[in-house]
């Protein structure tokens, strides 16, 4: 079978950055056999990467776990950038700040949710109109939620078939403490926001931010 262009991306950055929903945890996922970049044999054949290589290389990590285009990566990671150079950041870590602006875009909090098995899914479902905020309806993927903002499933996409998984699903699943989920309501309130301990995201942010320095 022929390997996915998302798994690619995967072996490409040395890491499951769990783009493929449940494929991602079964014995199907090539990273488990093929745990080194595409186009190389084995890891035997492995080349010596670069400093530049290894910023591009944390960057794409992130981006790509996001979902995000290289524009928009690049706006948000420029926006704390540019926040450092102002100095009203102040106390704040510049790699934690980078990733609250990120959890809190929509299509992640509803992926964190439990709602979809990957942030792609949760985009398309937002752009379909599926979800309103705030009993409103959102067509925005990239809107940024605040303490306080309620996520919940639009009446009539409950009969959808995608959400009749749904419910089971939830019932095992941990939401994050920074969100609070009614599972049978499929409700879910910002109470409060993420940070780099609870996130774990899967790259070195501090190289990221060098990547875009140059």
């Amino acid at each position: 079978m022929q390997e996915s262009a998302k798994c690619k991306i995967c072996r490409r950055n040395g890491r499951k950055l769990f783009l493929k929903g449940e494929k991602c945890f079964t014995a199907k996922c090539p990273m488990i056999k093929k745990d080194y970049p595409p186009g190389i044999i084995s890891k035997k054949r492995r080349k010596s990467t670069s400093e530049y290589g290894k910023e591009l290389k944390e960057k794409q990590k992130l981006r790509n776990w996001y979902g995000l285009s290289e524009k928009q990566f690049k706006s948000y990671v420029e926006e704390v950038l540019e926040r450092m150079h102002k100095g009203s950041l102040k106390d704040e870590n510049p790699a934690e700040t980078l990733i609250k602006i990120l959890e809190s875009r929509l299509d992640n909090t509803i992926f964190r949710m439990g709602f979809t098995l990957n942030r792609r899914q949760a985009r398309q479902l937002v752009v379909h109109g599926h979800f309103l905020l705030n009993q409103k309806p959102v067509h925005s993927p990239s809107i940024s939620l605040r303490e306080g903002d309620k996520i919940s499933l639009r009446p009539t996409s409950f009969k959808n078939k995608f959400f009749t998984k749904v419910p089971s699903y939830l019932k095992q699943y941990q939401v994050p403490e920074w969100i609070k989920l009614d599972k049978v309501k499929m409700e879910g309130e910002i109470i409060g926001t993420t940070n780099l301990e609870q996130t774990a995201p899967p790259a070195e942010i501090s190289s990221i931010f060098e990547f875009y320095s140059r």
